[in-house]
């Protein structure tokens, strides 16, 4: 028995994405390169935001936050999973596990949150303009930062909770490249039916929150653009939302596609699969998608080139 009275399992091996020797290689450097483009794009990004102080409000106060959130779950999650692929035996500690699950459900879970926050901050950019200074003043915008990642230590702090009172008896091989909630529910030996509910109830809490919060915004968002008679006007509204819709899109798709199917329904490769998606290929997009996609951000960087160039 460890010394943790919770659990007589000291370590864990993670599977890894892949059991097949010849793909092992070529994975390690393609999510090397996922890994190394989301570095440089968040922190970028991040950066970006700091120097300009055009970028100072309210729009990039959110984006900034995000930007640290995907590089942050990334580093948290992908040189694990990169190790995983040049060693024979993936370990990781108890404690080390209960670490990374913390984490990893903090950071997703803010996520949501932060993209919430990001389409009300549209909501009153487009429906109420005159009131949009006062509606999202620093305090407002400090506020709704606060709930984000007061979301995020929530659902970290009861999923965790709800792992470490479970036993681990024998068996110690997690079928996933990270430890997730549900093959580590899969895994122990006495998890039972209120441990699922646990998950159920927090997942509906800190996701659908953000959900509802994004569906109405944009509900109201579509029937004040479509009051707007000039198709220019028009065009301007829709494309101040298209970047966070798509990222909105991408985020949520992945993750309902892996959390909102019975896994008796799911097999655990496709699972990986799409866990991949949202923790390795979304932070990786979503600063190129802001990027690309924004007139701001693209003057910023053509401004902060120009200055270095000429200094």
């Amino acid at each position: 028995m460890s010394a943790d009275n919770t659990s007589s399992v000291t370590d864990f091996i993670l599977m890894g994405l892949t059991d097949q020797p010849g793909l092992q290689i070529p994975l390690f450097f393609l999510f090397l390169a996922f890994y190394v483009i989301t570095v440089v794009g968040n922190l970028g990004l991040i950066t970006l935001i700091g120097l300009n102080s055009h970028l100072h409000i309210p729009m990039y106060f959110f984006l900034f936050n995000l930007s640290f959130i995907d590089f942050s779950y990334s580093t948290t999650l992908t040189p694990k999973m990169l190790m995983g692929f040049v060693s024979k035996k993936n370990i990781i500690s108890y404690s080390g596990c209960m670490t990374q699950l913390f984490f990893y459900c903090f950071f997703v879970i803010s996520e949501c949150c932060i993209l919430s926050a990001m389409a009300y901050d549209r909501y009153v950019a487009i429906c109420k303009p005159l009131w949009y200074t006062v509606m999202m003043s620093p305090q407002v915008c400090l506020l709704l930062l606060l709930g984000v990642y007061g979301m995020g230590v929530f659902g970290a702090v009861t999923h965790m909770g709800n792992i470490i009172v479970l036993t681990f008896c024998a068996d110690n091989c997690v079928n996933h490249y990270m430890c997730d909630i549900l093959p580590l529910l899969e895994l122990s030996c006495n998890s039972s039916y209120i441990n699922l509910l646990v998950v159920f109830i927090v997942l509906t809490i800190v996701i659908g929150v953000p959900i509802v919060t994004i569906f109405s915004s944009y509900g109201f968002i579509i029937s004040s653009t479509l009051h707007i008679r000039s198709t220019k006007g028009k065009s301007k509204a829709f494309s101040t939302c298209s970047s966070h819709i798509i990222v909105v899109s991408l985020f949520f798709g992945s993750g309902a596609f892996m959390y909102l199917k019975p896994p008796s329904t799911l097999p655990s490769d496709q699972g990986k699969v799409s866990s991949i998606f949202y923790t390795a290929v979304v932070p990786m997009l979503n600063p190129l998608i802001y990027s690309l996609r924004n007139k701001d951000v693209k003057f910023a960087l053509r401004k902060s080139l120009s200055r270095k160039m000429f200094s």
